[in-house]
């Protein structure tokens, strides 16, 4: 496939050398303020910044490309990222983390959620840290973590740091030097706990879920999600 990479910063440079090892070829790397001709392309792939994604997003939705977004931080506009795919009867995928890992976790979160739905006595809070050089508190991972507690439990909504009622889940963030990425989601009780965790390594696996995805997305047109490119949930 020939791939453009909207955003070349460090996640861009890591799904390049995943792509180019899997046989693909980059024709389009994009900074922020580049003019670019997305119809180059096979597929986008978008780790670009809050303000350059949904541009980015629809100019590949407009010129009949399939995108692939891992921008977190833009999502004021996400309903209307979809209103254009559906219009123009485009392919796109969002997803606040690529890593095959990380989305199996998602549904360890939600399946967990389930169970402890009617069990009483637990509070339930969660803790993402990231490296210092991530734009957004908290991460999109961990947004996409609560909104599946909060569907399936009593729970209302997220607070980034303390609670200030006991119908919201506290995040806690944490900007630590070169970590790629730890969620832990925590169930507290006076007699026990239970938690799950998911720590990335290294970035090798949000790029490897990126470019598996523009592998996935070839010839289908859609709204989609990591769900459906693994067939999981």
């Amino acid at each position: 496939m020939k791939i453009a990479l909207l955003g070349y910063g460090r996640m861009g440079k890591e799904i390049e050398k995943i792509a180019l090892s899997r046989g693909h070829e980059i024709v389009i790397r994009k900074d922020v303020d580049d003019i670019i001709d997305i119809t180059l392309a096979d597929v986008a792939i978008d780790f670009s910044v809050p303000n350059s994604a949904f541009n980015n997003i629809s100019n590949c939705l407009n010129n009949n490309v399939p995108v692939i977004s891992g921008t977190t931080g833009w999502l004021d506009k996400y309903d209307d990222a979809i209103a254009l795919c559906k219009e123009k009867n485009g392919a796109f995928i969002y997803a606040s983390n690529y890593s095959l890992g990380v989305n199996i976790f998602f549904e360890l979160n939600t399946q967990l959620a389930k169970m402890m739905k009617t069990i009483e006595g637990y509070n339930i809070s969660m803790e993402e840290i990231h490296h210092t050089k991530k734009l957004d508190k908290p991460s999109g991972t961990a947004i996409t973590l609560a909104e599946g507690i909060i569907e399936n439990t009593s729970k209302n909504n997220w607070e980034l740091g303390e609670v200030t009622s006991e119908e919201n889940i506290a995040i806690i963030s944490k900007r630590i030097s070169k970590v790629p990425g730890t969620h832990t989601v925590w169930y507290n009780s006076e007699v026990d706990s239970i938690e799950i965790k998911h720590t990335a390594h290294n970035r090798k696996g949000f790029a490897l879920g990126a470019v598996i995805a523009a592998e996935w997305i070839s010839g289908k047109t859609g709204v989609f999600s990591m769900k459906d490119v693994l067939n999981i949930g």
